[in-house]
């Protein structure tokens, strides 16, 4: 007999509030310890934490969007597909391999880390980590954009080797 729990659904799920967790302390820590103070730097600048705030999407873009439109764009729409993609998750989670579950729900949480601070914090997502090298340096960005990234690339690296090895 088929059990009416899912586990894969409860992975979803377990995975999710964990990694949703993490980013919302490590956003909290980094307004609690960063906000208002020089940048901290490691391993010969490599690695900054610095305090920012970002009303715009990744990089800051569209930042200058009206209240109005910066709702709908990057409040409403993200959250409907984030909702789309649990619902996507429900219904198809038997038929994903491990991988791609975990892949998923990396986007999503990470997706809904930042959606939560859109909500809570009126249009402002804090950001605190930058890598990179002196003359080459990322964004700054958060947990949330990290999972959503690993996420999309980890999905990607399964499509090239599904292509390549059928």
């Amino acid at each position: 007999m088929k059990s009416l729990i899912n586990p894969r659904i409860l992975l979803f799920c377990a995975f999710s509030l964990s990694l949703i967790s993490w980013d919302r302390m490590s956003k909290d820590l980094a307004k609690e310890y960063l906000r208002n103070k020089p940048a901290r730097t490691f391993l010969h600048d490599s690695f900054r934490m610095e305090y920012a705030e970002n009303t715009g999407a990744a990089m800051s873009l569209a930042d200058n969007l009206s209240p109005q439109l910066s709702f709908w764009l990057l409040r409403i729409l993200p959250l409907t597909i984030l909702i789309g993609l649990f619902a996507y998750m429900v219904v198809h989670s038997r038929d994903f391999r491990t991988s791609r579950l975990m892949s998923l729900t990396l986007i999503f949480a990470g997706g809904i880390g930042n959606i939560l601070d859109r909500l809570l914090f009126d249009r402002h997502v804090t950001d605190f980590m930058n890598i990179g090298l002196p003359i080459l340096r990322s964004g700054i960005f958060n947990f949330a954009d990290l999972w959503i990234t690993a996420g999309v690339a980890w999905l990607a690296v399964e499509s090239l080797k599904k292509r390549q090895f059928p």
